[in-house]
């Protein structure tokens, strides 16, 4: 079977965990953020996971991560 090539977008966006979580960064954070309140900014910050009807499809982008 041949080698399979790796998404570079999407390996740029998640991280595996030891334990086979994939981390990702919230979205909506990046601008206009002038009308969002402080208490959603702040939770924003925060990175989380995919959740796990998506983990499946995100594996298949990174093959080897």
């Amino acid at each position: 079977m041949p080698k399979l090539k790796t998404n570079r977008a999407a390996a740029k966006r998640f991280k595996f965990t030891a334990k086979g979580k994939i981390k990702h960064r919230k979205a909506f954070r990046s601008h206009i953020l002038g009308k969002k309140a402080h208490k959603r900014k702040r939770q924003l910050r925060k990175d989380t996971y995919v959740d796990s009807t998506n983990v499946r499809q995100v594996k298949r982008l990174c093959p080897y991560l």
